[in-house]
């Protein structure tokens, strides 16, 4: 049996928020969605920059045995290309993005998943949840604190506990393949659908609308009908049978790019050192400035006149001077989260050191004792959360404070909608604390 996508892709705004910080891409052996956080400076990049990585595998047919590696090796890229630009541009720090990646080798599908994105198979009138939501609330659910009822309405549901490129720690990802089903249905989701439409109507929309394209536009409807609080993007996708296949009607093999991904918001944000295709496809086009010692087109009298060694040395002492100073004011304005003597303490500055000479110093020590908080949140005290201001560093510390009262942290359960035709990788939580966004 050979199984082919048939696939569709939107993506809206909603009616609230002014930037669309979601991503997706859909192809013939791939399928991409993330969701953004971070605000308007990040969150819009960090999505674009998974769907960028991950893209580049919708080529050749890859082997059903590498889907799992090829997958995890481009979420390793994207994660350190997030990382690398949030250490270049100040107003990037905090921005992260969820993850869900479905790569197809004939009727093999395997998927990476980080977040609370989610994927949904519709099959013989059922709709399967696929993921589970690496969400601070869904842990409660999970050790049965709370019921799903309630955690609807949680006040922290948008809390998540593990994202792509808001640490610097090991990405921690759930993978799991599964055998592909002719007439399955597919559903790739940001919150922003999952968030505001019942489980029962989506189900209805996608069991009754039969166009991949005309399901995918009904769903965002039925969401900015909603109110559409937060962006909303969707894929779906059928698994059609090759051999079903009649007349000429092969599904189409044009990939769709929608939301962040498809505006040139990564061009316009490179780093020094860029690794997303598009980045370097920008470099590629810029024009190299000419040497010093190449004779210029224009009038002697219009050349670029040549400092005196002595004057140009002079210049190159008082500009490193001038950066730092600048650089050290800048670590003035940064502040981040830690543990200091038994207690969440907030430093100005950020964690590094010159030599002997410190780049930070305490702001102020909370109350906050780190023997109350749970187990997670006390390895996450281990890894500094740097912020880019007093107000965001003083956020941190009020979800820290909203956690000293919850039970520790265990290893979560595998997916429960894992069956027998598939294999799934359990997981274990992340310490790694980000607010949903986008």
């Amino acid at each position: 049996m050979s199984i082919q996508f048939n696939y569709a892709a939107r993506s809206d705004v909603g009616m609230v928020r002014s930037i669309n910080q979601d991503s997706a891409y859909a192809g013939p052996h791939l399928l991409v969605l993330a969701d953004g956080m971070g605000g308007p400076a990040g969150g819009d990049i960090a999505s674009s920059v998974a769907v960028a990585h991950l893209a580049l595998l919708d080529g050749d047919t890859p082997s059903a045995d590498d889907l799992i590696d090829l997958l995890m090796e481009a979420i390793d890229d994207a994660h350190s290309e997030l990382m690398a630009r949030t250490h270049s541009a100040n107003e990037l720090r905090g921005m992260g993005t969820t993850c869900i990646a479905v790569l197809r080798s004939g009727a093999k599908l395997a998927m990476v998943h980080i977040g609370d994105s989610r994927a949904y198979m519709l099959r013989d009138g059922r709709l399967h949840q696929l993921t589970t939501d690496h969400t601070y609330v869904q842990h409660l659910v999970d050790t049965g604190q709370i019921t799903p009822e309630e955690a609807e309405h949680h006040p922290m549901r948008h809390m998540i506990l593990r994202a792509l490129g808001d640490s610097a720690e090991q990405v921690q990802v759930d993978t799991s393949v599964r055998e592909a089903r002719p007439r399955d249905r597919w559903l790739l989701s940001s919150d922003g659908l999952f968030g505001v439409v019942s489980a029962e109507t989506i189900t209805e929309t996608l069991e009754n609308v039969a166009d991949v394209g005309e399901c995918a536009d009904t769903l965002i409807t039925l969401a900015l009908r909603a109110g559409a609080p937060d962006n909303v993007t969707v894929i779906v996708c059928d698994m059609v049978d090759t051999n079903e296949i009649r007349g000429g009607s092969h599904p189409a093999t044009a990939p769709q790019i929608v939301g962040a991904a498809a505006t040139d918001r990564l061009e316009k944000t490179r780093t020094s050192a860029p690794t997303s295709a598009a980045a370097k496809a920008a470099n590629l086009r810029k024009t190299p400035p000419p040497r010093a010692d190449e004779e210029s087109d224009q009038p002697v009298g219009k050349r670029r006149k040549v400092l005196p060694r002595l004057a140009g040395l002079i210049v190159i002492l008082a500009i490193l001077v001038g950066a730092v100073s600048a650089a050290y004011s800048w670590t003035r304005s940064q502040y981040y989260v830690a543990a200091h003597n038994g207690y969440v303490t907030i430093y100005q500055g950020i964690p590094q050191s010159l030599g002997s000479w410190k780049l930070s110093h305490v702001h102020h020590q909370t109350n906050i004792a780190i023997a109350d908080l749970p187990t997670y949140a006390q390895e996450r005290l281990e890894v500094p959360t740097t912020r880019s201001s007093l107000e965001e560093a003083e956020d941190v510390v009020a979800n820290f404070r909203s956690l000293t009262d919850q039970a520790k942290f265990t290893n979560s359960p595998a997916d429960p909608a894992a069956s027998d035709d598939e294999s799934q990788t359990p997981s274990t939580p992340s310490p790694s604390t980000s607010t949903g966004g986008g």
